[in-house]
Order: structure tokens, then C-alpha cells, then sequence
């Protein structure tokens, strides 16, 4: 708990770090590590269920992004689309989806581009049938409004995760400059 003015408790992971001036955005980091481990776990739990035990969430995205739009990508724009600066991670994931069957490489010259095999885009359509029954089937049980509200709400969420991802990007260029 911190001493802010309005006295309702603040949910930190780090005490330390919160700053008299953002308690909120603490509490708001906080939530992001534990949101972000629950959401980790579900992915992982739910392409188990559609039947590949072996991906971890960073091969399940992965997956879900050389699917997206059924166009055929290529390793910068993975990492540039899931914002992910390590590309050898991205490179070992795509090299376990083809091992897999779930994706496919084409070479164009000196450029390698991904894409989705027949048992890859059968993977995400069961992984998207089990997301509807587990998940999003549950959304009812907030009991706050109804399915739209609740989707509005996420959606106005996502708008703010999307903005504060671009402050924090900007903040860890700012801090490798130090």
C-alpha cells in the first residue's frame, strides 16, 4: 500500500519502484505481469488442447502471426509485427513450426519468406474453436453490461496497451542511451 491521497490500496509488484507522481502506472505494471503470465499459460494450455503440447507461447504467436491475413511473411516482419527485438528466437520458433508441419518457407533469391500449411491453418482454426468455447463464451460471466459493453471496454484497453507499448519502447531507447 502506498500513501496516496484517495487511500484505496495500491497492487504493486515492486513497491520500490512506485513514484509519488504515477502509483497508477505501478499498479498498471503489476497487472501487465500478471496478465501477462495468465495469457502466456492460456495460449500455451489451449494449443495443447487443439493438440501441440510442445509450443511455447513465443511459437504460438508465432504461428498466429504467419497465419494472419493468410499472407506469406518474412522473419524481420515477425519481429517487427510481435515486437520482438531478438530475432534468433523468432528464427528458432519458425524453425520448430516447420519441423512441426505447421508452417512452410519459400526462398526468393536471398530472402526467405513463411507460411501456413494445410495442418498449420488446421491448428489455429482448432485452437480458435476451443478459444470460442473456454473463452470467449465465458465473457458472460463478468455479469457487467452486456457482451458489447464488455468488448468495448477490452477494445478501449488494447488502445491503451498500444499507446503505453510505444512509451515504454521509447523509454528502453532512452535508457540504452544512458
Amino acid at each position: 500500500m502506498t500513501g496516496d491521497t484517495d487511500s484505496r490500496r495500491s497492487f504493486v509488484a515492486s513497491a520500490h519502484l512506485v513514484s509519488e507522481k504515477a502509483t497508477e502506472l505501478s499498479e498498471f505494471e503489476f497487472g501487465l505481469i500478471i496478465a501477462s503470465n495468465a495469457f502466456n499459460r492460456w495460449i500455451v494450455r489451449c494449443m495443447s488442447a487443439a493438440g501441440y503440447g510442445d509450443l511455447n507461447s513465443l511459437d504460438i504467436e508465432v504461428l498466429h502471426s504467419v497465419n494472419h491475413r493468410a499472407r506469406d511473411k518474412k522473419l524481420a516482419d515477425l519481429c517487427f509485427i510481435l515486437n520482438v527485438e531478438d530475432t534468433h528466437t523468432v528464427s528458432y520458433a519458425l524453425k520448430k513450426l516447420i519441423r512441426l508441419g505447421l508452417v512452410g518457407s519459400t526462398r526468393s533469391g536471398k530472402e526467405i519468406s513463411y507460411g501456413m500449411t494445410e495442418d498449420g491453418r488446421d491448428a489455429c482454426e482448432r485452437y480458435r474453436q476451443i478459444r470460442e468455447d473456454c473463452l470467449v463464451k465465458s465473457i458472460g460471466a463478468f455479469g457487467k453490461g452486456t457482451d458489447a459493453e464488455f468488448n468495448q471496454q477490452v477494445g478501449q484497453v488494447a488502445d491503451v496497451l498500444r499507446a503505453l507499448s510505444g512509451l515504454y519502447d521509447q523509454a528502453a531507447r532512452s535508457a540504452a542511451s544512458l
